[in-house]
């Protein structure tokens, strides 16, 4: 009686398992039939982050159960913090509100979390993933071809010509990245930020209110095709957020490469780490467990499904996905950074700070 009762038990928990399984797919299937998740993107229309959030909301719902309808809903404000917010603050935390805001959020968080602007842990939202892990795409400084600057040596050292670059505001990497070289590698430049978004930043740089802007390559090319080539209405000075050059600037040297010592290069790197989860995305904190693996399921799938690989590579965008789970890994390393690299960071930040206070006021 006992081995029967030994042989049958695993098939019968085996039959509930499958049962669980099935009655749970269905569950999710009614949960979102008929509904809409919005997907909050932090910029306005017409850059980057914008023009792979709704590509990825044009495929996604085909791989949910239930095929909800997908809203994009643009949120721009404060460097996208303003989306950022309010994912983890304020929307459902039911499954039907996921977003993507500046892949340097979650970096300033962990560094910067007194910082009243920051309303949100890293490490506590339910991260989906990123679209691109910058395997096939490079963050650039970019100046007006026009100007009498050919390479990054003609915009170092005191004496250099100064450069007037656009950025959003303190978080993102257009303005902490170009704000940090400046003094790590002397470049010679003037941040204007406050930009609403990426398309904001590049029309005052078409109108010449500003020489230059840094900006992913993989932007550009979706964006503003134009901008590059030989005949390009900008020029590539310096590349960043790789440990090689990429195949399409080679003779662009990069950030680290001109780094005059360890400490420099340290923090260099530690600059490049949002770059490695270029185009992250985010659903509230407290998501239920299995929606979640839903969403973060469906959208590894959406980067496998020909349609809309077929529209990214029209579009020229890296496709090199990660998944929540690399997310929350590449957190963890960030809060192993050592406490002298986050201090002259700061430094520089802080210093940055009273500068512009100071011009301010004059």
């Amino acid at each position: 009686m006992f081995n029967v009762v030994r042989r049958v038990l695993p098939a019968v928990a085996a039959g509930i398992a499958v049962c669980l399984c099935v009655f749970s797919a269905e569950a999710q299937e009614r949960f979102y039939k008929g509904k809409q998740i919005r997907l909050i993107i932090g910029y306005g229309s017409g850059g980057g982050y914008d023009s792979y959030a709704r590509l990825i909301s044009k495929h996604i719902g085909r791989h949910i159960p239930g095929n909800p309808t997908i809203v994009p809903q643009n949120m721009p404000g404060a460097g996208s913090n303003l989306a950022a917010n309010h994912i983890f603050n304020v929307a459902p935390k039911d499954g039907t509100v996921f977003g993507t805001f500046a892949r340097a959020l979650p970096l300033a968080g962990i560094l910067d979390p007194a910082n009243p602007q920051i309303k949100f842990k890293p490490d506590q939202f339910t991260w989906i993933g990123s679209s691109s892990s910058y395997k096939n795409d490079a963050y650039i400084l970019l100046v007006r071809a026009e100007l009498p600057v050919k390479t990054v040596e003609d915009i170092r050292g005191p004496d250099a010509r100064q450069m007037i670059m656009t950025a959003t505001n303190a978080g993102s990497t257009s303005y902490d990245v170009p704000v940090q070289l400046l003094e790590v590698l002397g470049l010679k430049l003037k941040i204007i930020h406050g930009y609403p978004d990426g398309a904001a930043m590049s029309l005052a740089i078409e109108r010449k209110e500003a020489d230059g802007r840094m900006i992913g390559l993989s932007a550009i090319q979706a964006t503003q095709p134009d901008w590059l080539g030989p005949k390009g209405f900008m020029r590539p000075l310096l590349q960043f957020g790789r440990r090689t050059r990429h195949d399409l600037i080679k003779d662009i040297p990069m950030a680290r490469e001109l780094a005059s010592g360890k400490e420099d290069l340290a923090l260099i790197e530690m600059l490049e780490m949002p770059f490695f989860l270029a185009r992250p995305y985010a659903a509230p904190p407290g998501v239920p467990k299995d929606r979640a693996a839903i969403l973060m399921k469906a959208f590894m799938a959406t980067h496998k499904d020909k349609d809309y690989l077929a529209d990214a590579k029209k579009q020229k965008m890296d496709v090199s996905p990660i998944d929540g789970d690399d997310i929350q890994s590449m957190l963890s390393r960030m809060t192993d950074i050592s406490p002298e690299v986050i201090a002259r960071y700061k430094q520089i930040s802080d210093r940055t700070k009273l500068a512009e206070a100071g011009a301010a006021s004059e």
